[in-house]
């Protein structure tokens, strides 16, 4: 299935360096999002790990994302995706 290999990816967040493991496809559609919001991608996984509560943070990255595209079909507009909503 094209998409669905795992990478990994270093990142720093609020000065601690982690890694993050997601399929192919999923981080095509977080730069997308970060691009669409004209902020960096590292900007937008620190929103997400800021708003995640018990999961880990490469859940709470395919959840966000998943909630982007479900609001994206159902029309509602971008600014009422928060990180607070999963």
């Amino acid at each position: 299935m094209k998409g669905a290999h795992i990478v990994k990816h270093s990142v720093s967040i609020a000065g601690h360096q982690t890694s993050i493991s997601l399929e192919e496809i999923f981080w095509d559609s977080l730069r997308q999002i970060a691009k669409e919001r004209n902020m960096p991608m590292r900007g937008l996984i620190a929103e997400i790990d800021s708003g995640r509560q018990e999961q880990n943070l490469s859940s709470a990255i395919r959840v966000y994302i998943l909630q982007d595209m479900q609001k994206r079909l159902l029309g509602a507009p971008r600014s009422q995706l928060t990180s607070l909503d999963y």
